[in-house]
């Protein structure tokens, strides 16, 4: 692994947004250089230290899932190498970390596809029996298997703001009745393909979200990062049963140790809440989420 990067600074490109993790550049007009830091984030905000080796990896599962998801929808990889636009003394910025994508109209939507019931779904299914409209048979427990994956879909927020669960009857309204049900039907396939694929390995995906924009032909084309553990939960499959028994959350490999660690942080003696700036990270809790991200994806992928 290549030292940590925090934040990109190419000099050859126009920056275009520095997302979360992501650090896009304009190549021309119809491509993106997307560049995956090792910043991570949790809670929407953040954190002032990087995971190193986290960019790469990422870069590396997403690829993998590209790779073996192509035969449901298209993606937005070009094929090209994301070296072959930089300059040379930025290479070392770009090399095993970036992805040289098409730029596509990108639609205003996350699609979240849960198999699983967890995190903000477990606590929504606590007090209304349903997840985003979605209603839910009685009884479940966190962590439970959902007898089938539903589609839970997201607003997408302007940066540095919560990203709004939504009705599938809402993104009717913001996109239309036919793209948003292809986006639906698409990314439950997505999803049931991948967890197939995973659960052969030993990795339970409880849930996870996709984006897409439109390419200039007007085609449905899937794009950012995909089934990686900051867009998806990843649980072990020897640890999951014991836990749900015992009510607790599962094992994971997604940034669900960092969160942990982050409910339980203290900022000037008192509760962090959950606003910039992040608390500072310890050694050992970068250690662990750097650890747990190389597992997934040797696990997953056998690198």
């Amino acid at each position: 692994m290549t030292s940590a990067l925090h934040t990109s600074s190419l000099r050859s490109l126009p920056l275009l947004a520095r997302g979360k993790v992501r650090d896009n550049y304009a190549v021309g007009e119809d491509r993106i250089l997307m560049v995956a830091s090792d910043r991570i984030s949790a809670f929407d905000v953040i954190m002032g230290e990087p995971i190193p080796g986290k960019g790469e990896l990422l870069t590396k599962m997403a690829l993998f899932w590209f790779d073996k998801l192509g035969h449901i929808v298209p993606n937005h990889l070009t094929g090209a190498a994301p070296e072959s636009v930089v300059q040379p003394d930025e290479v070392g910025q770009v090399r095993g970390r970036a992805m040289l994508v098409q730029r596509l109209k990108p639609i205003p939507v996350e699609a979240v596809v849960r198999g699983y019931l967890a995190g903000s779904g477990w606590k929504e299914y606590q007090e209304s029996q349903a997840v985003c409209g979605v209603k839910l048979p009685a009884g479940l427990k966190n962590a439970s298997k959902l007898p089938e994956p539903i589609y839970t879909p997201a607003h997408k927020a302007e940066m540095g703001e919560h990203d709004e669960n939504i009705s599938f009857e809402k993104t009717v309204e913001l996109i239309g009745a036919e793209l948003a049900a292809k986006i639906r039907d698409v990314s439950i396939a997505l999803y049931t393909t991948a967890s197939e694929i995973a659960l052969k390995r030993g990795i339970i995906i409880a849930d996870t979200k996709f984006e897409f924009g439109l390419d200039p032909q007007g085609r449905l084309v899937l794009m950012d990062e995909v089934l990686t553990p900051d867009s998806s939960r990843y649980w072990p499959v020897e640890g999951y049963e014991q836990a749900f028994k015992a009510g607790a959350n599962p094992p994971s490999y997604d940034k669900q140790f960092l969160r942990d660690w982050l409910e339980q942080a203290q900022v000037d003696g008192k509760p962090w809440g959950k606003t910039p700036p992040a608390p500072a990270l310890p050694a050992e809790v970068v250690a662990q989420t750097a650890a747990k991200y190389q597992e997934a994806l040797t696990r997953l992928t056998g690198a």
